[in-house]
């Protein structure tokens, strides 16, 4: 009886050996998971069974104790309104292993952001859905609701998902409000690199010809970020560097990686990709390999023959035309610097 009040039941405390577990607080969302229960499940029914001879003030008395108990054991304990709301067409549940943090409300274009704590179950988020992207900047509402009448209700925060972080069955998202977008940079950038994406529509360059793209098999299962494919002569080495890496079969099919190098190594290809896919790769799985672009005027124009449709300005003084001064003997009538 360890959770006993004084000596209320003969002082038996704790048991001679402790159970390994018997000082860890069992939290009802975050063991969900690894009981596979359902959600919604926060309803706790229990017996208490005993051989002794009690009345009816100690069979109260001991109920109160197993009320205490609960309180103990579990969290949040008798709750009246622990059940799943619905409004707006959607449910709300109880359950759901999701734990938000205090939002940062602000006035004017501030940005309001917070952190959200969840638990890992099959029923609500599971490990496999943020391994695979499925909640990848997904919508987030957070309602303030009279559960007695969910028509009376305020909208508190509205935004989406923004780093997400897993690990130890829990999983930690970082909450982005809607003035986030605001901090992102509109407009162009005054840069001697391209600011364009390889194949967007203001680059032009067709990435579905056989000189920028080739279709291949895994050579041999791997379960990191490095991947061998076979040498592919008509590609010189590099040729996919700053490119992409697309699965076409196995588990990771659909799956759209960046590939961070691109080398030739005793008679095949090894493609080190910038972060390891979301299942291990078992050899034979389909991808697709596109050219990469470093974005500079020398590789549009020699790889891919696209110098009209550059955007950048790879001729603009670097920061040494800041401190340049004139010299005797150069050459200081305006003419092109690159041109005779």
């Amino acid at each position: 009886a360890p959770f006993e009040a004084g000596t209320e039941f003969g002082g038996l405390g704790l048991p001679a050996v402790k159970p390994e577990n018997l000082e860890r607080v069992r939290l009802k969302y975050r063991d969900m998971a690894p009981l596979k229960a359902s959600a919604g499940a926060n309803t706790t029914i229990a017996i208490i069974a005993t051989d002794a001879a009690l009345g009816k003030a100690d069979a109260k008395r001991l109920a109160i104790s197993a009320h205490d108990g609960f309180a103990r054991a579990i969290w949040p304990s008798h709750m009246p309104h622990d059940g799943d709301l619905v409004f707006d067409g959607l449910t709300f549940r109880a359950g759901s292993g999701l734990d938000a943090s205090a939002l940062q409300a602000g006035t004017g274009l501030s940005v309001d952001n917070g952190q959200a704590l969840g638990a890992l179950t099959a029923a609500s988020v599971s490990e496999d859905d943020i391994r695979t992207g499925k909640f990848d900047r997904a919508e987030v509402r957070q309602w303030l609701v009279d559960w007695t009448r969910p028509d009376l209700r305020v909208l508190l925060f509205r935004g989406e998902f923004g780093e997400i972080r897993r690990s130890d069955g829990a999983f930690e998202v970082e909450l982005r409000g809607l003035a986030e977008s605001l901090n992102a940079p509109v407009g162009r950038t005054i840069l001697r690199s391209c600011d364009r994406i390889l194949g967007d529509g203001k680059c032009g360059v067709d990435t579905t010809r056989p000189e920028f793209t080739v279709e291949t098999d895994a050579l041999e299962g791997c379960a990191g970020s490095l991947v061998l494919v076979a040498s592919l002569p008509e590609f010189a080495e590099g040729w996919f560097q700053h490119g992409s890496l697309t699965w076409l079969g196995g588990a990771n099919a659909g799956e759209r990686v960046s590939i961070k190098a691109d080398r030739l190594v005793n008679g095949q290809r090894r493609i080190d990709l910038w972060r390891e896919p979301s299942w291990p790769v078992a050899a034979g799985d389909g991808l697709r390999l596109v050219a990469g672009c470093d974005k500079l005027a020398g590789t549009c124009r020699e790889k891919f023959a696209n110098m009209l449709n550059f955007r950048g300005f790879p001729h603009i003084p670097g920061e040494d035309w800041v401190t340049a001064y004139p010299k005797d003997g150069a050459n200081h009538d305006g003419r092109s610097l690159r041109r005779s």
